[in-house]
């Protein structure tokens, strides 16, 4: 838990401002990337719907609203 969640938004607002990184940059970052997967052979996948269940199951749960439980006591919280 933060202790100064305000001082963290600005560090983080800083940090933010100081990352000037280009179109052209964040292309060749990408690119390197992806050049390394596929010299690594993990890119592509040999099976591009591998574990889609799993994804589909996680989206599906995270995205849930499941309202709070209702206090019908009658005495509140407290």
């Amino acid at each position: 838990m933060l202790r100064d969640p305000e001082a963290w938004a600005q560090w983080e607002r800083e940090w933010e401002r100081q990352q000037s990184r280009s179109y052209e940059e964040n292309l060749r970052l990408f690119l390197a990337m992806l050049d390394h997967a596929r010299a690594l052979g993990v890119w592509p996948p040999q099976n591009p719907l591998e574990g889609l269940e799993t994804d589909i199951l996680l989206a599906r749960r995270i995205n849930t609203y499941v309202p709070p439980p209702v206090d019908t006591s009658g005495q509140g919280a407290g």
